[in-house]
């Protein structure tokens, strides 16, 4: 069953989305190559709660922590670790907030310090995939335009491999919700989309194959070819004309920018 939202009930989520978007903010902050995946993990749980929500994802279906933070060929729901994160590395954070009774929940994939020619791509078309499928999240169109527009952006244009086994979601009271939102399909078919509905559009796109496994944790999805991939997700109302994003980039890429000069001194 899909719902819809008041418009109440779509500030009372914007505001769960920001603070995602804000906790996504602090941790790029902080990251550079030596810092662990783990002490990412304790800031963000910190963070939130002292903004008085929760974290969605910890205890969710017995996840065990406050974030998924995917390294490399992980593309979604890696467990944070002690491991030291590495110049080169591609890492995506993937947070979820629960807060007067709404889910927010987005990701962003960094690069950490200096990143090869070909992961700069990656990260910057599976974002512009995200963009092209939000402009089709307006009233009227249905999912697979949405789906098309990521999947001829990522796979037929660039030769990327575009991930069939996780899908987008609607998102509300409940942190998936009707209806999915897959990065591939057909224009024209699938849900009708109308306004008041919120859904998190999130192409999860590889370097390489569109195949991938899930490793013994029970959780983490990888590669099937070990190539990294690309994990970018925002919270959209659909709306007349043109969709509105309840989550925000801007202060993400500004401290990404900042921590990147900071660090290129050394």
């Amino acid at each position: 069953m899909i719902h819809y939202k008041s418009k109440a009930e779509i500030e009372l989520m914007r505001e769960s989305a920001l603070l995602v978007s804000e906790t996504l903010t602090l941790l790029a902050s902080a990251l550079k190559p030596g810092i662990t995946t783990l002490y990412l993990d304790k800031m963000a749980d910190e963070f939130i709660r002292d903004n008085k929500a929760t974290p969605s994802f910890k205890g969710y279906h017995g996840f065990p922590f406050a974030t998924c933070i995917s390294v490399n060929d992980a593309v979604v729901h890696g467990f944070p670790n002690s491991s030291e994160l590495q110049n080169g590395d591609l890492v995506s954070i993937d947070i979820g907030v629960y807060k007067n009774g709404f889910h927010g929940d987005h990701a962003y994939t960094f690069g950490v310090g200096e990143i090869i020619e070909d992961a700069q791509k990656l990260l910057r078309v599976t974002k512009e995939s995200l963009y092209r499928g939000i402009e089709k999240a307006i009233a009227g169109n249905r999912v697979g335009d949405i789906a098309f527009a990521i999947q001829d952006y990522t796979e037929k244009q660039h030769g990327y491999g575009v991930v069939r086994d996780l899908v987008g979601h609607g998102l509300g009271r409940s942190l998936h919700e009707e209806p999915q939102v897959p990065n591939f399909g057909k224009r024209g078919t699938g849900a009708k989309l109308r306004e008041g509905l919120i859904i998190a559009i999130e192409p999860m796109i590889n370097m390489g194959t569109k195949d991938v496994f899930n490793d013994k944790d029970g959780w983490t999805i990888r590669t099937a070819d070990g190539k990294p991939s690309a994990h970018f997700e925002h919270d959209v109302c659909i709306q007349k004309g043109k969709a509105d994003i309840l989550s925000s980039f801007t202060p993400i890429e500004a401290a990404e920018k900042a921590n990147k000069e900071l660090w290129s001194d050394y």
